[in-house]
């Protein structure tokens, strides 16, 4: 088959082949038939109703009716996103924890607040939180990304942005000042006397991220015949969505996490799952306060018990796991093998693989060297561009025409 006419697919089994292009055309058909319930609907007749431009076979995310998308209203919330004045000592904005360039994480184990309070839990990716059931990395109740904004905003246990009731005033006031911001929040927020408040900056940073949506991989080119895998790349790819490596059962979507929802699609429970990453003493703990879900639940089933993150720009968001505690794709991989990880020392000695609390699903793998070697190689294809050279995620105050507006 000529380059440019298609891919040469041979090389991955007609079944996985057939269980990709199967669930690209039920996302298509979902986006089609859903398609303009969001794209018709007006806010007011002098704002522009956001237009997605979604990734072929991406779905139309679900967006809440008491927020609707506004190209004014991501405006917005994009410039807000980067403004350190939003922190209690404005020093710190949310794209210090979610960089561009790192995927919109930050490559650390766990990252620091704005008053150098050291959080327990990695930054995830916000890349196509759109499209997520639920928020952070074990809270069920967090299910849209207003709600989540509360967390690192106003949160106290760990501090992040570091707003509290005695400095929000201040902090508002900040913005208020801003000659953009008093420009721009009028033109969005035309009902009330002052339409710079926090109700309208979550909506405005919730918009922002809502539009964070990108599918572009290579691996993405090879579904539309626009690029070929190699040889170890299509083996891997074979593995990963086969019944040998197992791992599409929690990253098998369009997003590659099994919490993904859309315009149309069922409403389903949130998944959470412990991958026998701890066990300290043989108790089945994790440790404190990184117990997952048990820690709103309370309740033993829940111990360790995390969301499967998107596997998308994988290899720009190391280290791995809710807490940063492993280094590289290969040990993410290593692990899954092994069904769980041993500790054999120290505070949290234990062997995972005999965690009580193990999701069924992470029963160990047989893998060999080279089939842990091509399913790293497929990973890496999940990976897009620099998102820091994309105008429409970059940093405002980067460039020269915005430096000038406060």
């Amino acid at each position: 088959m000529a380059r440019n006419q298609g891919v040469d697919r041979s090389a991955v089994p007609r079944r996985i082949i057939r269980r990709v292009l199967v669930l690209a055309a039920i996302i298509v058909a979902g986006a089609a038939t859903y398609g303009l319930q969001v794209s018709g609907a007006l806010e007011a007749p002098h704002l522009k109703t956001w237009t997605w431009k979604l990734p072929p076979s991406f779905p139309q995310p679900k967006v809440p009716g008491t927020n609707p998308m506004t190209e004014g209203k991501v405006a917005i919330g994009h410039r807000l996103f980067y403004d350190k004045r939003l922190s209690g000592n404005g020093t710190q904005s949310c794209s210090s924890c979610h960089l561009p360039e790192l995927g919109f994480t930050d490559g650390k184990t766990t990252p620091v607040g704005s008053t150098g309070e050291t959080l327990p839990r990695n930054s995830p990716s916000i890349i196509n939180s759109a499209y997520h059931r639920s928020f952070t990395w074990a809270n069920p109740a967090l299910t849209s990304l207003e709600s989540q904004m509360a967390v690192p905003l106003f949160g106290t246990n760990p501090v992040e942005m570091g707003v509290n009731d005695r400095n929000r005033k201040k902090v508002i006031n900040r913005i208020r000042a801003g000659g953009w911001y008093r420009k721009h929040f009028p033109r969005v927020f035309s009902q009330g006397k002052q339409p710079i408040t926090w109700n309208n900056v979550i909506r405005s940073i919730s918009a922002f991220q809502r539009s964070l949506v990108s599918g572009t991989s290579k691996y993405d080119r090879f579904l539309r015949g626009k690029a070929e895998l190699e040889a170890n790349e299509r083996r891997g790819l074979g593995l990963f969505m086969g019944e040998k490596g197992e791992c599409s059962h929690c990253h098998g979507s369009f997003i590659f996490e099994d919490q993904a929802t859309y315009l149309g699609a069922p409403n389903e429970r949130a998944k959470f799952h412990n991958t026998g990453l701890y066990n300290l003493g043989g108790t089945g703990a994790y440790p404190a306060p990184n117990r997952g879900v048990f820690e709103i639940t309370g309740k033993q089933k829940d111990m360790g018990a995390f969301r499967a993150p998107s596997l998308r720009n994988v290899a720009r968001t190391a280290p791995y796991m809710h807490d940063g505690s492993v280094a590289t794709l290969r040990d993410v991989v290593d692990i899954y093998a092994a069904g769980g990880r041993v500790i054999e020392d120290g505070p949290y000695a234990g062997d995972g693989r005999k965690n009580p609390h193990k999701d069924p699903l992470i029963s160990g793998i047989n893998l060999s060297e080279k089939d842990r070697e091509d399913i790293v190689a497929f990973l890496k294809t999940l990976t897009e561009k620099d998102f820091s050279k994309d105008p429409r995620f970059n940093n405002p105050f980067k460039h020269k025409s915005q430096r000038k507006t406060k």
